[in-house]
């Protein structure tokens, strides 16, 4: 080794040893006739001392070094005269005695610190020079600890580790596919995998009845702060399970992490329905850290000629605590976030019971003091609080609660970062309806059971089947996604059916899979989870680039290496394929 210690190590205890260190250079400080340098590996920062009484030229060589060279150093370590406590190696330094440059550097486009000077896109082009900081170092340390904790927590539980391929068959998943041509098979393609749900299933067909894998995932699709095109994913599937056992282990894996990561207690997780999460708060993710629940007041409000309410699908509001007191200011702050594009509202109505015990209202010309007292004693409401009210179709509606309750949340300060609340979301419908392609699609994808019961409506009534899926979403955000499985041909047949599959696709697509359900396919079911996006919650931040080693940016670019990117002519020949002008 070219180093006998690393910059993070050396305490009170080595004074008198001598060593040999090999890092960068973070600082450099000149005081009088002294240098200072901090040198920095992935283990921390250690003070080298240059004394021009001790040795001149060795402290010049030192005054002519630049941020980021590459050093090795040997010295004595030294008690530090002016002790830093804020650093893990501030009782001591290193006197150098011999300096070899391994290599220069030239100056980075950004700081290397932790409160940098560079950008986004100039920290991801240069992304090698963006992990050399703490923060982001810090941010790959706690992935490898969720890596490994789960790796540990599952393999104890006694599941197996197997790979599955990633040139598969393109699938109807939901999203879209990345197409990877083969040159040995002329005009055919692969596709890499959304998921490898399929194949494991058929490793359950197997015999394997507890699989994992912490796999790499491709998706398609418009990108946000939550996802990459390339993403991981902490995928399970187990054999002769209900529902209640997959969410009992798995739960327990969401314990045994927060208790290994954050050293955090996590109690019995809530289960709500699908449709009971959508009711109360808008969103079949709902952020449980608070209350606010929406309030449904469609058939309370309407037919006191106001239109707004009288020709609308749905009215239902939220009750803030304490804000009564808003100003003009603030409820038009509001009224413009609900009127963005992105939410859809058309309008806001809000109500005060103010501290006197008075009501004032923006629809006062409608709904006098006695109606708003009915509205406050339906959506439990007291003195000094703010009722919001949206009317309009559902669907917009609850999107416009849910995004409103969200930011009443930040508001108020309700969404403590260091709160938890996991929940299961239950019995989501097996199909939702495509206008554009007059059909059925899969909620989750097509080989989700439908609920036992909900069977004999496969043929007649697709729409009112409940699916034996579940969610697993903490803090708003959805962290896990799995099902119990389709383990029976003839109802496979008939999903395939339902979303619009004749039974010549289903066969060129699934026929593997509905031939081995013939030979003993057991019950079985499983989950996926998000491991980006795990990962980015106990980091306490939304975007998942930050814990991935080399991202891409928002328009899937990675832009260090310029990918993706052209090929040549004669590779293009090869694959069989030509470039359109």
């Amino acid at each position: 080794m070219l180093r006998t210690n690393t910059c993070g190590e050396l305490r009170a205890e080595h004074t008198g040893s001598r060593v040999t260190l090999c890092g960068w250079v973070q600082k450099i400080r000149e005081l009088g006739g002294m240098t200072f340098i901090d040198l920095r590996d992935r283990y921390g920062i250690t003070q080298l001392v240059f004394n021009m009484d001790i040795d001149a030229e060795l402290c010049n060589r030192a005054r002519e070094l630049g941020r980021e060279f590459v050093l090795s150093i040997e010295g004595e370590v030294k008690t530090r005269s002016n002790k830093n406590p804020e650093m893990e190696t501030g009782d001591v330094e290193i006197l150098v005695e011999k300096l070899v440059v391994l290599n220069a550097s030239k100056v980075p486009p950004f700081t290397i610190e932790n409160e940098t000077d560079g950008g986004e896109e100039i920290r991801m082009k240069y992304r090698y020079l963006d992990l050399r900081r703490e923060v982001q170092k810090n941010n790959l340390i706690l992935r490898h600890k969720v890596l490994q904790e789960t790796r540990k927590f599952l393999s104890d539980e006694g599941f197996l580790e197997i790979e599955t391929p990633f040139l598969i068959n393109s699938t109807p998943e939901g999203a879209r596919d990345f197409i990877v041509p083969s040159r040995t098979n002329e005009h055919q393609f692969y596709a890499l995998p959304q998921s490898p749900q399929t194949f494991k299933q058929l490793l359950m067909v197997g015999g394997f009845d507890k699989y994992f894998q912490i796999v790499r995932c491709f998706r398609d699709e418009d990108l946000r702060a939550d996802r990459q095109p390339e993403f991981t994913q902490i995928d399970c599937e187990m054999t002769f399970v209900q529902q209640e056992d997959v969410l009992n282990i798995f739960g327990n894996l969401v314990k045994h992490l927060f208790k290994q990561i954050k050293n955090i207690d996590i109690p019995e997780f809530e289960i709500i329905s699908h449709a009971d999460a959508l009711s109360n708060y808008g969103t079949d993710k709902p952020d449980m850290r608070f209350d606010m629940k929406l309030i449904e007041l469609t058939k309370l409000v309407s037919g006191k000629g106001f239109n707004i309410f009288d020709d609308a699908e749905k009215v239902a509001g939220i009750v803030v605590k304490g804000c009564a007191s808003y100003s003009r200011k603030q409820t038009d702050e509001l009224i413009e976030f609900v009127t963005r594009p992105q939410i859809g509202a058309k309008g806001l109505i809000f109500a005060k019971w103010e501290e006197d015990g008075n009501f004032k209202s923006s629809v006062d010309k409608f709904f006098n003091s006695d109606d708003l007292a009915q509205w406050a004693n339906a959506m439990g409401a007291e003195k000094g609080d703010l009722m919001l009210i949206v009317a309009g179709d559902t669907t917009v509606v609850q999107r416009a609660l849910s995004e409103l309750r969200l930011e009443m949340g930040n508001r108020l300060e309700l969404r403590k970062p260091d709160d938890f609340k996991p929940l299961f979301v239950v019995d989501f419908p097996l199909f939702r309806w495509s206008e554009e392609e007059k059909r059925w699609d899969p909620l989750h994808h097509p080989f989700t059971s439908p609920k036992e019961e909900d069977l004999d409506k496969l043929d007649d009534d697709p729409g009112a089947i409940n699916a034996n899926a579940y969610d697993l979403v903490i803090n708003g955000i959805e962290i896990a996604g799995g099902s119990i499985r389709i383990h029976k041909r003839d109802i496979q047949e008939k999903i395939f059916k339902a979303i619009g599959l004749s039974e010549e696709e289903a066969k060129e697509k699934f026929g593997f899979l509905m031939d081995a359900f013939e030979y003993g396919a057991p019950p079985h079911g499983g989950i996926a989870f998000g491991f980006d996006r795990i990962v980015a919650l106990f980091g306490g931040t939304e975007s998942i680039r930050e814990y991935i080693a080399f991202p891409k940016n928002n328009a899937g670019r990675d832009v260090m290496i310029d990918a993706p990117g052209k090929v040549s002519q004669d590779q293009l020949d090869e694959l069989g394929l030509s470039l359109k002008k």
